[in-house]
């Protein structure tokens, strides 16, 4: 099947319904992007703090494109905790040195939130020049040199599980943390618990086509223009899960499941906070296009800033 560019990114802004990044990707689309940029890769660091390393999972789970031509052929990954090679003292300078070498032209990525209590020491990632080098460090030292940051996952993005109620680590999202640190860098938002692979892959293929077309801050300021309130490209996350519903004829029929192994019936009162949350779940599906939450449960409201003390409990009796 022959993609050109220009029908992908159709694709990724969401005017081709009903078809996902993962599901349309193919090599000839890769070596179209890769080749743009001809040997300019952006550099990318990903850090990771308080989070469960599931976004990078997720992100890992891309089958099609594979996330090795990501890797190698669109984006170069400099710093991953997870995936790179290097580990210790070695790792933490070489990021350190990319993003002094590439001052405003490099791409940080955050997985987990940011703890601030304590000095932020209840998330030390590394050391370096003899030094303990905290989450809140590195966010301070890179935050202002990168030219965006893409804030993946929802306790990246708004806090998330670390920053629930009970939490001791005064944890917060990415963009909390800029504002109260005066950081002026531009964040967008990914949430998901764990975020699509094809919302991470395909923002930042839609943010590389836009720096190619119009540079590096003008690029930047298009993919902050399909941005909603939150913070989140609207493509993937401007359509409200309940509207579009398998359920929704039921729900307007009045017909309410009261246990999930009901066929019909709309799942509201099991719990489901479709009509709260907004993404593209219901086309998009996950494992590969193989299925997604209401299919099997309900929506548990995972991309929403409120995740998950606005969202509990889960499920409720009918």
């Amino acid at each position: 099947m022959s993609l050109n560019r220009r029908d992908f990114v159709k694709l990724c802004t969401g005017t081709v319904a009903g078809l996902g990044v993962s599901q349309m990707f193919n090599p000839a689309v890769c070596e179209a992007i890769s080749g743009s940029l001809n040997g300019n890769r952006p550099p990318v660091l990903w850090l990771q703090g308080s989070g469960c390393t599931g976004c990078s999972v997720s992100l890992l789970n891309s089958v099609n494109p594979h996330i090795k031509d990501v890797l190698l052929k669109v984006i170069s990954l400099e710093f991953h905790p997870t995936v790179m090679a290097w580990e210790g003292e070695p790792a933490i300078e070489h990021m350190y040195k990319i993003a002094d070498k590439y001052d405003g032209k490099f791409f940080l990525v955050v997985e987990g939130s940011v703890p601030t209590a304590a000095d932020g020491k209840y998330c030390v990632i590394g050391e370096a020049d003899h030094r303990e080098i905290t989450m809140v460090d590195a966010m301070k030292e890179l935050g202002p040199k990168a030219a965006a940051v893409l804030a993946v996952g929802t306790c990246s993005a708004y806090g998330g599980i670390p920053a629930a109620e009970g939490s001791q680590t005064d944890a917060k999202g990415v963009r909390q943390f800029f504002e109260e640190e005066e950081i002026a860098t531009p964040v967008v938002n990914i949430p998901g618990c764990p975020p699509h692979p094809d919302w991470i892959v395909g923002t930042v293929t839609v943010a590389l086509d836009a720096i190619n077309k119009h540079g590096l801050a003008d690029g930047l300021g298009k993919v902050v223009e399909i941005l909603d309130d939150e913070g989140r490209p609207t493509p993937f996350f401007g359509e409200n899960i309940h509207d579009n519903c398998p359920y929704l004829d039921d729900f307007d029929n009045d017909v309410l499941a009261t246990k999930f192994t009901e066929v019909k019936g709309c799942r509201m009162e099991l719990g489901c906070k479709g009509p709260d949350t907004n993404s593209d779940c219901y086309k998009r599906k996950w494992n590969n296009g193989i299925n997604w939450c209401v299919q099997n449960a309900v929506c548990i409201g995972c991309v929403e800033p409120d995740f998950p003390d606005g969202k509990s409990p889960f499920y409720e009796p009918a």
